[in-house]
This record gives structure tokens, C-alpha cells and sequence, in this order.
């Protein structure tokens, strides 16, 4: 069974010299300045997410290739390594970069809780081991520890709307059976509703009414099914109120079809174990971000929520014990969770949002000599 994370260490990804034992709760909310590490800590699960996947050498390469993972270079930081615990299980890796660009896997390893040891793959190679993992068997010809952890990680969903131009994946058309998950950038947000409608109609009509909040001049999806030689296809047409007009998926502003995807991904039927969520404040009015904010405490009571973002409008829906503060202390980045207590004096007079741009809650880079 796929289960969300409890703890974190990461070492020498990025701007992340050294993270140590990071508890995550159900609901987690980082916060910093631009540069800061939010968008590395995101990145360290796309990358987890490519080596479920089979993927991480075309990853690697697309983001400009390995040299780019390290901590300050791979001369600084010859490798890096993490440990996760979720449920019962931990799973632990290391990598390093090799001089052609790549990425090399060099460990990883499995861990039941309840008893044994680590069970650890070696040698270096050009993928996880993870997919390979899923159909790992234990004792009796039942599945082990390796399965679990592979099948958890596979569960864990990022997701980043921030193309939205006319030509996005989410705008454009998608074979219908691309339904059973709704991929990290709503690429499939037609089919995915079009299914929910089906299957989820009480869901499929919660996202239709949240979104009427946000734009009332809504009325309901269409995604009716049109056929290319063999290909069923269907987008994101919709219809207004007072129009029998089918609207295109085009014709949707920026922030309404942002907000529909995640309130699509908030509100799903049978969400991911453990979703993040990169700046979800883009171009939403501040009654949206409000709203989004309830949306993501709703979500949190099903299913892990981990939240990227520098907007003080949105911070100011949380509570201090479920932000992280994350900051930069001598070029490397450094995770904090806020104490409630040491800022209730503050909390009197302001909102959390006001402390941080305040600088009250520190979140901006700093430097010692």
C-alpha cells in the first residue's frame, strides 16, 4: 500500500549541502525568497519521481545534465545521497555525476522497519532500480520490502501549472483513455474529468461548483469525444451560463484554467499518497487564493499535501507549526520549521504573511563571514 512521507534526509543535491531528518506532517508549507531551495526541494522529487519511472538519464539531460545535481560541483560534492521513511518502510540511494553529463546510481536500498536489515543494491548504473523493484518478491513468493518502497515512491505527485499559454498541454486535445492519473502539468485535465464524470459524479460536480466560485459565469465542462481515423480525443470545451455556446479550452484565462487544474487535483476522487504542489498563488485573484487555501487543508485530511510558495496573501490561511521557513545561510540552503510559540507575541498584531515580508519570519538569503 502506498503511504506518505515522515521523514527526510537529503545530502549534496543542488543547494541542499545537507538536510537532516526533515519530519513532514500531513500538510506542509514552504516558504522563502526566490532562490532560496524551494524549487530544488520540488526538484528532488521530479527526479525521484524520473527514477520510478525508468527515466532519470533523459531527466538528467534535460536539465542541462549532472554536474548541475551537485551541491557546488561534483569536485565539491562527488555524490549525493538521500533517506526516506514512510510507513514501515525507508528507502535510501546515492549517485554521482560522471564526466559524459550523466548520472550514475551507485546504491540503493530497502528497508522493512519491522524487523531485518537493509537490503542494498550496488554497482553503478544509468537508472533506479526502482521500476525493476515493483515485482520484487519476499518470503513465500510474496511481495517484499523492495515493492513496497518502489510502489510508494511511484505514488508521489508534483505538480507544476505554470504553462498555461495557448498552445499548453492542458489546452490542447488528449486521447480519452489517458484518464487513470492526472499528470504533473494537467497535460490530460480533459480526459481526467471526462472519466471523474463518469465514475466520481460527486466529485466530478464539487470541482464544478468550487470553480463557479471562482468564475461564475461557468457553467459545466462538454468534453465530448471526437474521432481522428482511430483516435478518440477530447479537450477542455465548456459551456458558459445563459449560452448553449461550446467555449474553447483557449478562450479559459490564465488563472481560471490554473485554478481548474488544481482544483482537480485537490478535490480527485483517489489522490496520491504524498502531493506537492510548486507555487500555486500564479496569477490567482486573492479571493482564489483563499478558497485554494480551504482546498488544501480539505486535501490534507486525505492524503499528504506539501505546498511551494512566496506569497504572504497565502501564507496568511496556515498556521505557523505547518510552515517551513526556507532560507540560504552561506550558499546552501537551510530548512526550518516555524515555532508557534516563539512567534505568538508577533502573531497579536500580525498575520504570518505580514511577519515575512516583514522579514520577521527570516527567509531571505544570508551570508557570515
Amino acid at each position: 500500500m502506498s503511504t506518505p512521507l515522515s521523514n527526510l534526509t537529503i545530502k549534496g543535491f543542488r543547494s541542499i549541502r545537507e538536510l537532516k531528518d526533515l519530519s513532514l506532517a500531513s500538510l506542509n508549507v514552504l516558504v522563502g525568497a526566490n532562490g532560496a531551495g524551494k524549487s530544488n526541494f520540488v526538484d528532488f522529487f521530479r527526479m525521484l519521481r524520473a527514477m520510478s519511472d525508468g527515466g532519470l538519464a533523459s531527466f538528467v539531460r534535460e536539465s542541462g545534465g549532472a554536474d548541475g545535481f551537485c551541491f557546488d560541483g561534483p569536485k565539491i560534492t562527488p555524490k549525493i545521497e538521500a533517506e526516506l521513511a514512510f510507513g514501515e518502510n525507508k528507502y535510501r540511494f546515492s549517485m554521482r555525476a560522471e564526466v559524459n553529463g550523466a548520472m550514475s546510481v551507485l546504491s540503493e536500498g530497502a528497508l522493512w522497519t519491522g524487523g531485518g536489515d537493509w537490503s542494498d543494491d550496488a554497482g553503478a548504473q544509468p537508472e533506479s532500480r526502482l521500476k525493476s523493484w515493483v515485482n520484487s518478491s519476499g518470503l513465500v513468493g510474496r511481495f517484499g520490502k523492495k515493492h513496497y518502497v518502489a510502489q510508494s515512491v511511484s505514488s508521489w505527485v508534483i505538480y507544476h501549472f505554470h504553462d498555461t499559454s495557448k498552445t499548453a498541454p492542458m489546452r490542447r486535445k488528449h486521447s480519452v483513455s489517458n484518464f487513470r492519473e492526472l499528470q504533473s502539468d494537467a497535460g490530460n485535465i480533459a480526459p481526467f474529468m471526462r472519466r471523474m464524470r463518469e465514475k466520481h459524479h460527486l466529485h466530478y460536480r464539487r470541482i464544478c461548483d468550487t470553480i463557479r466560485q471562482v468564475a461564475p459565469f461557468f457553467e459545466d465542462f462538454l468534453l465530448d469525444v471526437e474521432e481522428e481515423g482511430e483516435n478518440q480525443l477530447t479537450r477542455l470545451e465548456w459551456r458558459q451560463k445563459g449560452s448553449t455556446f461550446p467555449f474553447q479550452p483557449w478562450q479559459l484565462s490564465d488563472g481560471t484554467i490554473r485554478f481548474i487544474c488544481l482544483a482537480a487535483a485537490l478535490l480527485q476522487p483517489e489522490p496520491p499518497s504524498t502531493v506537492l504542489i510548486d507555487e500555486p498563488e500564479l496569477g490567482l485573484h486573492p479571493f482564489a487564493l483563499e478558497l485554494l487555501a480551504s482546498l488544501i487543508h480539505e486535501a490534507s485530511e486525505r492524503t499528504q499535501v506539501i505546498v511551494s510558495t512566496q506569497s504572504p496573501l497565502l501564507l496568511n490561511q496556515f498556521q505557523p507549526e505547518q510552515v517551513i521557513v526556507v532560507d540560504r545561510q552561506d550558499g546552501a540552503s537551510r530548512f526550518q520549521r516555524l515555532d508557534a510559540a516563539s512567534l505568538s507575541h508577533w502573531l497579536n498584531e500580525y498575520s504570518l504573511g505580514e511577519l515575512l515580508q516583514k522579514n520577521i519570519i527570516e527567509a531571505s538569503p544570508r551570508y557570515e563571514s
